[in-house]
């Protein structure tokens, strides 16, 4: 696995999203964020409702909770499903509108400088072994082409609006690589 030049992925399926724009000029990507989506809420997961949300096409008429979904403008740099497949919606190189309102140790607009994962999932069920393979790989590869130095989940950035990744989310299976454990601040664990 590794990224071209722009920061796509070559082994990811690429689904572009409009929904980005461009990093400033030397801004540095040093925060990873995971996020869980699962749409349509309660019903099985798969489907291509995620796809459709981060390109602008989810029908509002589909499911309930879709009207006011419908009309948001938001992506992620990563999606990996519940088999392990892994798609790409923005280049690293670019913001992708993930995180929303949100801080992290009194810096604000964590889009600016972090790139997001998003996991099939939800706050109600655990992820499956073959995401927390394609999570590692991915963060092995990010490590080694961008100054990760946090890992995080959107609770932590956000923790009056947003409870993902969730309680069903591990951390302990989370591999980092060798030169991100290093680091003093890569691993923000929430607090059990």
């Amino acid at each position: 696995m590794h990224f071209d030049a722009q920061g796509w992925c070559n082994q990811a399926r690429i689904v572009h999203s409009p929904n980005c724009d461009a990093r400033a000029p030397g801004m540095a990507v040093d925060m990873v964020v995971i996020h869980n989506i699962h749409l349509p809420p309660g019903q099985p997961f798969g489907g291509d409702d995620i796809e459709r949300l981060f390109t602008n096409s989810l029908d509002a008429g589909k499911h309930p909770s879709y009207g006011e979904l419908s009309e948001l403008r938001v992506s992620a740099h990563f999606l990996i499903r519940r088999n392990g497949e892994l798609l790409q919606f923005v280049p690293c190189s670019k913001r992708a509108w993930h995180a929303g309102v949100s801080s992290w140790q009194g810096r604000e607009r964590c889009n600016d400088f972090s790139i997001g994962i998003e996991l099939e999932g939800s706050d109600f069920v655990p992820f499956e072994a073959a995401q927390y393979q394609q999570l590692n790989a991915l963060l092995k590869v990010l490590a080694a082409e961008y100054p990760i130095e946090h890992l995080l989940g959107h609770s932590q950035i956000a923790p009056d609006r947003k409870s993902d990744p969730g309680p069903f989310f591990d951390w302990s299976r989370i591999a980092l690589p060798q030169d991100l454990s290093k680091k003093s601040a890569v691993l923000q664990k929430p607090a059990l």
